[in-house]
């Protein structure tokens, strides 16, 4: 992509929601019932539909399909059991299915809207047939776990444009209004130009599902999806993706190249598959500026999660709502402004743009954002500096061949050094 390309890119995609000429048979909602299809019914996916029937007053899910039926069954009783929405499920066991094959039966079914909510690794397959089966999408982040998934997603993103549908991702920072209000003072230079951001997502581990003798080995990855990068991306790509999506949304521009370092300190039993526990990496840009990356999921240390940015006249933290000016006064979003949780947000202002004509797409900047963090784990696999136009050009798919209940490889913990990018 050249340089006039990606600010063309940039320019274009800088809004949320854009409005779009209806063209002859368009769909447009109007006041009739929108109904719903879950794709994915873990917890996000149960908390996006809970949102989405909450974004509108003629809302219903009518479908819901996951891989394992025991998840969608959980997950149908838990929507069920919210007063404030339980009217409007209404999913019958012959609309509830499960298996890899699943998504394609709530596509087809007479649904409006389709959430996905899947493990990452199988969002670019799902949404391309969503979006060409004529369904408006939420599709959660990141939007791909490798350079290929990301291709098919731009691709996918402007056929939604072509199409006037609603592509809404999950990068759900970007719906939260102190944040739009302070990137908003960035972007209006109150801190001069930026030259550096420094971004951290350090937690502590998280879940793991055990095993089952019954079990196949791809059940085994399929129920603990995190630890394989097939299905997560890794956790740079799954978690601290929000980091670097916010790092795009700051910069306005791309990053030409990326180094780092990473590893596993305390993910050493089998059991963690061949994911990496932490992550630091540098990203370079074409105007001098760099962005500072630091991600960690250990048990017993320090947490921090934010987006600290450095300007040629002060200084701003995402995190916290603030823009400190050198000399001058500090700006701070105002506590007093009741702001609504950015996961509704989301859905809000999805169901009012398809009721109005007025589509969301967020697919190419939520599929650039989620290739930064690809290149970000590929350097630090690699222990190699990455560029740009080497992620953009590369053919890796790390997809399995089949998707069956059977054997399921399992490849070694990438070692720099010797671990090779392609």
């Amino acid at each position: 992509m050249s340089d006039t390309t990606r600010r063309t890119f940039l320019q274009t995609s800088a809004a949320t929601a854009a409005t779009a000429t209806l063209l002859p048979g368009a769909f447009a909602a109007g006041d009739g019932v929108l109904k719903v299809g879950l794709i994915g019914c873990g917890n996000r996916g149960t908390g996006a539909a809970r949102e989405a029937l909450q974004s509108d007053p003629n809302v219903k899910l009518v479908a819901m399909a996951d891989a394992f039926m025991d998840r969608l069954e959980d997950s149908h009783t838990n929507l069920s059991g919210i007063k404030s929405i339980a009217g409007k499920v209404e999913v019958p066991k012959e609309r509830r299915y499960d298996g890899f094959d699943g998504y394609k039966k709530v596509i087809e079914s007479d649904v409006d809207v389709v959430l996905l909510t899947t493990p990452p690794g199988f969002r670019p397959m799902h949404l391309e047939a969503a979006i060409k089966a004529g369904k408006h999408v939420f599709c959660e982040k990141p939007v791909a776990v490798d350079p290929a998934g990301v291709r098919s997603v731009i691709a996918t993103s402007k056929l939604a444009k072509e199409k006037n549908l609603s592509l809404c991702s999950g990068f759900c920072y970007r719906y939260d209004l102190a944040k739009r209000e302070t990137v908003k003072r960035i972007h209006d230079k109150m801190i001069g130009d930026v030259s550096a951001m420094h971004i951290t997502y350090l937690t502590g581990g998280i879940w793991h599902r055990g095993n089952d003798p019954k079990w196949t080995p791809m059940e085994y990855q399929m129920r603990n999806w995190y630890y394989y990068t097939w299905l997560s991306g890794d956790f740079i790509v799954e978690q601290h993706c929000h980091n670097f999506d916010k790092a795009h949304w700051v910069m306005g521009d791309l990053p030409v190249a990326a180094s780092g370092v990473g590893g596993r300190q305390s993910r050493r039993d089998p059991k963690f598959g061949h994911i990496y526990d932490h992550f630091a990496v540098t990203l370079e840009y074409a105007n001098g500026a760099k962005v500072f990356s630091s991600c960690r999921q250990t048990d017993g240390c320090d947490g921090d999660v934010n987006d600290h940015v450095m300007g040629t006249k002060g200084s701003a933290q995402l995190m916290k709502h603030t823009v400190d000016m050198i000399g001058g006064k500090q700006w701070v979003f105002g506590s007093e402004t009741k702001v609504k949780s950015m996961y509704q947000v989301e859905h809000d202002e999805l169901f009012a743009g398809i009721r109005a004509g007025k589509y969301i797409n967020d697919g190419e900047s939520a599929a650039y954002s989620t290739l930064m963090a690809i290149m970000a784990r590929e350097a630090a696999y690699t222990g190699k500096r990455l560029t740009w136009k080497q992620m953009l050009a590369s053919n890796m798919n790390i997809a399995p061949k089949d998707y069956a209940w059977g054997p399921a490889a399992s490849p070694p913990v990438p070692m720099p050094g010797t671990y090779k990018f392609s």
